[in-house]
């Protein structure tokens, strides 16, 4: 099975082949992608990421290991957020590492919570419904969290997902669910 330099470069080399095949559906499939600068760049950035994205399920791997503690910084920073106006001591430091010490015990929620619910390695995350989430999601992210218009979001979740089913093709394992 490939390794993680193989699926990234991979993903770093085919990209010209997905921008063509975008402009192939949207010439003759109607399909209305629109393959804008900002739209292409994204694009590239996703499909390498999905490239890579379905190992995040195996523990020694890159990119669980670099996910595991950005998930445990962000829980812990949301605690923090939400434990900061609970406190009223006289000292506003004082709040604060309250805040943090009550913010550090979500971090390691978050820390041990992404191991619990982390599937089985080449389980459910290697799968076609998975690269369709990681699609639609990447759209969502254009279209609502960004304002791109939807050519742009239906592009760069089309090369999401494309990226996605790049990794599974390398793996010679694509399931369903």
């Amino acid at each position: 099975m490939p390794n993680y330099d193989a699926h990234v470069l991979s993903g770093i080399v085919t990209y010209p082949l997905a921008v063509a095949l975008a402009g192939i559906l949207k010439e003759y499939a109607g399909i209305p992608f629109e393959l804008s600068s900002i739209a292409l760049i994204l694009g590239y950035a996703l499909y390498v990421l999905g490239a890579d994205l379905p190992d995040m399920d195996h523990p020694n791997a890159l990119l669980h290991r670099g996910t595991k503690p950005i998930v445990a910084v962000a829980v812990g920073s949301a605690v923090y957020l939400q434990a900061l106006h609970r406190f009223s001591f006289t000292e506003e430091w004082l709040n604060q590492t309250a805040a943090w010490s009550v913010g550090v015990v979500g971090a390691l929620i978050g820390w041990f919570g992404f191991t619990w619910i982390m599937p089985r390695h080449r389980g459910i995350v290697h799968s076609l419904l998975f690269a369709f989430i990681y699609g639609v999601l990447a759209f969502l992210l254009v279209e609502y969290g960004l304002g791109m218009s939807t050519g742009e979001g239906l592009y760069v979740g089309f090369a999401a997902f494309s990226g996605y089913m790049l990794h599974l093709l390398l793996d010679r394992e694509i399931s369903l669910i």
